[in-house]
């Protein structure tokens, strides 16, 4: 369905929460501020994103998946150079992230919890750990994952229960459902295991906005056309380790010289679908604010405007 945006009951919406908190904070000026001077665009953005989610999508489930930690030693264990990037110093383990940014992330928890949202998280794991834990145990209802993000195309599948990435790279305007057969027509993997083929892909030809380097020479055709071809990073390793025919020598000796980083990349770059999440309360959507007294204090406090009341209408007109 990649270009068709149409009102849908879909009944678990699964948030990249920061995802789409920082594609707010950037598509809003930060003039946007509250009476004492606190920048509030983030928060309005986020808010106005939920309440299009909520009135164009119509979930009667939702859960806001949060980050408990944006770099999780298991990881940097496997691949140091793993977000080294983002780091805010030497001598810290925090994320570099922009000063009129981090207030706001305590008035969207706030919020969702006014509105009677729930959020998830697991100690130790990235959001995108709880977004894969949560689809994957999703054994009765279609889960749609909301994220900004590619790396939650591993998660497309068509069975036990569908699930599909709305990605929002480029805006809410410009989304894009992606469900097994639009990954499998855009980067040329196979179709009947697209989301898992989509992360082996991801490791072969990297991400250095993740610090993943990926196999030098390799780049996203070749890696798909491998992938196809052997089924998994770890079969394509076990090919060049033996000498498989079916390998030629070029791509043997390549493979072989980034056997360290391929043996680790898939712990960094595959969501740990059995992360211990959390949730903050029942996922299901309420049909009016858990707490209206509170939102209406948010929203004169922080100035929200109309963000705010979209967000409680959205709430209301449900079905």
């Amino acid at each position: 369905m990649q270009g068709v945006w149409q009102a849908v009951l879909v009944t678990l919406a699964l948030l990249d929460s920061a995802s789409l908190y920082f594609r707010a904070f950037y598509a809003l000026p930060d003039s946007l501020t509250a009476p004492d001077g606190t920048p509030v665009n983030a928060v309005r953005g986020f808010a106005d994103t939920l309440a299009r989610i909520l009135t164009e999508r119509r979930p009667s489930r939702l859960v806001a998946c949060l980050d408990a930690d944006w770099r999780p030693q298991f990881r940097v264990e496997a691949l140091p150079s793993y977000k080294a990037h983002r780091v805010a110093g030497p001598d810290s383990d925090a994320e570099d992230v922009p000063d009129a940014l981090t207030p706001q992330v305590p008035i969207i928890l706030d919020l969702l919890a006014a509105v009677g949202l729930a959020t998830a998280e697991a100690r130790g794991y990235e959001a995108d750990d709880v977004i894969g834990a949560l689809a994957a145990r999703e054994k009765q209802d279609p889960v749609e994952v909301v994220t900004g993000d590619r790396d939650l195309f591993q998660l497309v599948r068509d069975e036990p229960t569908p699930v599909s990435v709305i990605y929002v790279g480029r805006g809410w305007a410009k989304a894009e459902i992606f469900g097994p057969a639009e990954i499998a027509a855009k980067y040329g993997v196979p179709r009947d295991h697209a989301g898992p083929a989509y992360a082996d892909m991801a490791i072969l030809r990297g991400d250095p906005s993740d610090g993943l380097p990926g196999v030098a020479g390799i780049g996203e055709k070749t890696a798909a056309r491998l992938i196809t071809q052997f089924g998994s990073v770890e079969a394509l390793l076990d090919a060049a380790r033996t000498g498989s025919t079916e390998l030629p020598l070029k791509l043997r000796l390549k493979i072989s010289g980034a056997e360290d980083y391929l043996d680790a990349a898939p712990t960094v770059v595959r969501a740990a679908t059995g992360a211990p999440v959390l949730l903050s309360g029942p996922d299901t959507v309420p049909a009016q604010a858990a707490d209206p007294g509170r939102v209406a204090e948010l929203a004169q406090r922080w100035n929200l405007g109309g963000s705010a009341q979209r967000l409680l209408k959205a709430l209301e007109a449900r079905p």
